[in-house]
C-alpha cells in the first residue's frame, strides 16, 4: 500500500467543515434551519449567528477538522505500515 499524505485530506476536510458551517449560519440568518443552528452553537463553544461567531465558529470547525482527519490518516499510515 501505499502511503497516504495528511495534509491534502485534512486541508479538504478543513475546507469543507468551514463551508458548510457558513451555509448553515446563512441559512439559519434567513430563518431556516434555525434548530440546527442552535444544536451547533452547543457543539462548538465559538459558534452563534452573530458575525463573530460565525467567524469563530468556521475556524474552529475547520482546526479541529483538520487535526482529527489528519490523526485519522495518520493512524491509518501506521496501520498499513506495520501490516507489511
Amino acid at each position: 500500500m501505499k502511503k497516504v499524505e495528511f495534509h491534502p485530506i485534512a486541508s479538504v476536510a478543513a475546507v469543507w467543515s468551514a463551508v458548510f458551517m457558513f451555509v448553515l449560519w446563512f441559512l439559519a440568518r434567513m430563518g431556516l434551519y434555525v434548530s440546527a443552528a442552535e444544536q451547533m452553537s452547543k457543539w462548538h463553544m465559538y459558534f452563534d449567528l452573530s458575525f463573530t461567531g460565525l467567524i469563530a465558529g468556521v475556524v474552529e470547525a475547520a482546526i479541529i477538522s483538520y487535526l482529527l482527519v489528519a490523526s485519522f490518516v495518520m493512524i491509518y499510515n501506521k496501520m498499513m505500515k506495520s501490516k507489511r
